[in-house]
């Protein structure tokens, strides 16, 4: 049993209290606001008309990601990494990350010669912004495919599954889903999972900040972060009622 409660409370295998803004940036093809806790992420979708070059006359889509923090979502002011003529190491790692997880689930084939780009936003960072991201950015995307279904420009809708992803880690010894700042800053291991709705995985991210981990606490955050991942699949069908697989 847990020795010491959380910083917050919660229960060490309850999610931060959850909520889902659909169009909160009306312009964009599809976009939604992503609330955990004190950690918000706007995610907004946009479609182009063309590929890479590496995808010309291939007739395959694309979908890919860009990542930023505002520079007051966190404590201490962030300076613009524009400013400094190029993204962060963490910028470049967190962007190509909800990229590739998004691919995942997408016929990039049904997509036909067509971009989406998902822009992540932290509006505001308390833990867990990259797999918030990933989870927002889902919902983002599916709402601008099934409007491309419904003004027939695509013929069917391009996803496989459902795709959420969620943060676990081991705090005062104990495994907890779902960390904030305060605990991810001292977790003993912190952990990232990025799911499919047919509960495979996409992303599996897992350090030992301080002390290595045993296969039974390896074992414990992965059913936390299925726990977590199931809950955000629900919030995400509720929004989007998509016939596909979820957890």
């Amino acid at each position: 049993m847990p020795t010491a409660p959380r910083v917050d409370l919660r229960a060490y295998d309850q999610l931060r209290p959850l909520r889902l803004e659909a169009d909160f940036q009306p312009t964009a093809e599809g976009s939604v606001l992503i609330q955990l806790g004190a950690t918000r992420v706007l995610c907004a979708a946009t479609l182009e008309e063309t590929v890479p070059g590496f995808l010309r006359g291939q007739g395959r889509g694309w979908v890919t990601a860009e990542y930023a923090m505002l520079p007051r979502a966190t404590l201490s002011r962030t300076p613009r990494e524009v400013v400094k003529g190029r993204p962060s190491g963490r910028t470049m790692e967190i962007q190509r990350l909800v990229g590739r997880a998004l691919r995942s689930v997408v016929d990039l084939a049904a997509l036909g010669e067509r971009t989406l780009t998902l822009d992540c936003d932290v509006l505001q960072a308390d833990g867990g912004t990259r797999t918030a991201s990933i989870t927002g950015a889902f919902v983002a995307m599916a709402m601008a495919m099934q409007r491309l279904v419904a003004a027939r420009t695509l013929s069917r809708l391009p996803l496989r599954n459902y795709l959420a992803a969620v943060s676990v880690g081991i705090i005062a010894g104990q495994p907890a889903l779902d960390l904030n700042y305060t605990e991810d800053s001292h977790a003993a291991v912190d952990m990232n999972l990025a799911m499919t709705g047919d509960g495979r995985y996409v992303e599996v991210q897992a350090t030992a900040e301080s002390e290595p981990f045993s296969d039974a606490e390896a074992a414990e955050m992965n059913r936390l972060g299925r726990l977590g991942i199931a809950q955000l699949m629900a919030a995400q069908h509720e929004m989007l009622q998509l016939p596909l697989p979820r957890l």
